[in-house]
């Protein structure tokens, strides 16, 4: 699992490239006068979704978000549980919520097209079901992981 999320990390990186790339083409085609390549300023903006789902639920598996846990490693290992389980699974409801919210926004996407691209819209709305879906499953284990520190004998 470890693997796919480093992977998740890789297909971040290759989305900024092509994003930068897109963004630079532009500018120098703009710089010397040229007319732009139609819906080329459409991948950086489309991308950037994916971009930030995949990125996120990288961090996530690793543990690089960022947190304010000065409180937290004051309380002894039994509170500290309780409030790291409850902190992911306030983040699996609001992951929740946008799952859920994205199956009316998500056919509604699909009836419009973006202007330069002729991409349908649910391409880029699927990212965030998606990556909803990608970042609730480092909190599961978050949970699991937390859950066995604290009281590892009944697990």
């Amino acid at each position: 699992m470890a693997r796919l999320y480093d992977g998740f990390a890789h297909i971040g990186g290759v989305i900024l490239a092509v994003m930068t790339a897109a963004v630079f083409t532009q500018v120098v085609l703009r710089y010397l006068g040229l007319v732009g390549i139609d819906g080329l300023e459409e991948i950086p903006r489309f991308l950037f979704v994916w971009l930030i789902m995949f990125g996120a639920a990288a961090a996530m598996w690793r543990h690089e978000h960022t947190v304010l846990d000065y409180f937290l490693n004051r309380l002894t290992p039994g509170p500290r549980a309780i409030v790291a389980i409850g902190t992911n699974l306030l983040g699996i409801g609001l992951f929740g919520y946008l799952i859920w919210l994205s199956f009316t926004l998500l056919p509604n996407a699909g009836f419009q097209t973006s202007p330069g691209l002729g991409l349908t819209l649910d391409w880029v709305f699927a990212a965030v079901p998606v990556g909803s879906v990608m970042m609730i499953v480092p909190m599961l284990r978050n949970i699991w992981l937390e859950a066995r520190k604290a009281w590892p004998r009944p697990f």
